[in-house]
């Protein structure tokens, strides 16, 4: 009955997608040229008969399994690689890089004939889904034609835990199709358990593994600016914590007098909003999509442009994640650890506790509970910059573990 209501609601989605599509052309966030694809006109063929098939929503999800797509594409069983995404930022991260098995499309809307239309033409080996991507069509048409599904770097929050039981036998028969899960924390195991999903392993966060294969330098001269400051940043920034941000980098203004704040809010398109902020409030800003010079009485950074954030973290060491100081639940660590910075966090962090008391337990993070502690902590830090090849270390060690374990589990399911 659930799965009927739910192919009506998709349904009338699909017959609204051209208006939708169109609307997102037009506000960019939608490739004028690829669009179809999500009504599956393919843009690419397929080659050979073993294709392995990953599906990620954005970009953290894509960025996260590129270290094993470019592992994979060594294997001589493997004839081609699809990657696919429902988002333009997503599909643009990937033309950094150089594979030679590997193309993108973009996902189709999940409608039954849409989903089935996907599968007849490209025929996956196995479908492998990223953290907590689930549709209901697919994942059924999936089972319905035996492709194996593996559910990778899989995260359930009780939020969402909450929203599925409410579903009942609809939400056990999807986590069931489901034949092996990869988790990336342990709260993510008892929810799957709840459901009925049996073939569970744990072998830690994919965004612990470092991506060696991304071009991560900035401009000469603003690699240059950057490192003649102290400079620290306030990622992933949700509404509210770019104020807080602000407070902080005046009360250190008044001991650093070449202090620079690096604010990279978690939605860009806020990024006008934030400009007349900081002028508010007094402060010289600069965009990263700004041309020309960078003003030496620059106190904001603002970086407003998508996929470049691990470039700024390749330089500054000292970085707050955002999501925690506002009741989100935290945004993702393992991004600024991984390139050796040392992670300030807030109270709120719930939906990547795991990660944070793993991260607080070998000393690459930090709990503050108000903009005093930030303030505080962050100016021991600015007195001890040794830390970053010590953090680096850790993680690829810890990082390099996870994936020869994940590429086991993924080359035994295609050598059945």
């Amino acid at each position: 009955m659930l799965l009927f209501i739910y192919r009506l609601i998709i349904n009338f989605i699909f017959l609204l997608s051209p208006f939708i599509i169109l609307y997102r052309i037009f506000i960019n966030k939608e490739d004028p040229k690829r669009y179809k694809e999500k009504l599956c006109f393919f843009s690419k063929k397929k080659i050979g008969k073993k294709l392995i098939w990953f599906h990620g929503a954005s970009v953290g999800e894509i960025s996260s399994i590129i270290p094993l797509v470019f592992k994979l594409e060594k294997n001589r069983e493997v004839d081609q690689i699809l990657i696919t995404s429902s988002t333009l930022s997503s599909s643009n991260i990937l033309t950094q890089f150089k594979f030679k098995k590997t193309i993108h499309q973009f996902f189709p809307i999940d409608t039954n004939h849409l989903s089935n239309k996907f599968l007849d033409y490209w025929k996956p080996s196995l479908a492998i889904f990223i953290d907590s991507e689930i549709w209901p069509n697919m994942f059924f048409n999936l089972k319905k034609k035996s492709i194996p599904i593996f559910l990778l770097n899989a995260r359930i929050t009780n939020k969402s835990f909450r929203r599925w039981k409410i579903l009942g036998n609809f939400s056990n028969y999807i986590f069931q199709s489901i034949d092996k899960t990869l988790v990336s924390n342990n709260e993510t195991i008892k929810y799957l358990k709840y459901f009925g999903v049996k073939n569970i392993k744990s072998f830690g966060n994919l965004k612990f593994i470092q991506n060696r294969y991304k071009n991560l330098s900035l401009p000469k001269n603003l690699k240059k600016f950057i490192l003649k400051r102290n400079s620290w940043c306030s990622s992933s920034t949700h509404r509210g914590e770019e104020l807080i941000s602000i407070k902080a980098h005046k009360i250190l203004k008044t001991k650093y007098n070449n202090l620079l704040s690096v604010i990279i809010p978690r939605h860009v398109e806020r990024s006008n909003e934030l400009v007349e902020m900081f002028n508010h409030h007094n402060l010289n800003v600069h965009c990263h999509s700004w041309k020309g010079k960078i003003s030496k009485k620059t106190d904001i950074y603002l970086v407003d442009t998508y996929g470049e954030t691990e470039k700024f973290f390749n330089l500054i060491k000292i970085v707050f994640v955002g999501g925690s100081f506002v009741d989100h639940g935290g945004q993702n660590p393992l991004e600024p650890v991984r390139h050796g910075c040392f992670v300030l966090y807030g109270p709120y962090v719930n939906n990547f506790k795991n990660i944070y008391d793993y991260l607080d337990k070998i000393k690459l993070s930090k709990k503050v509970s108000n903009i005093q502690n930030l303030n505080k902590k962050i100016k021991i830090l600015f007195k001890n910059k040794s830390k970053s090849k010590i953090v680096v270390r850790k993680v690829k060690k810890f990082g390099n573990k996870i994936l020869i374990k994940t590429i086991n589990e993924i080359e035994k399911e295609l050598n059945k």
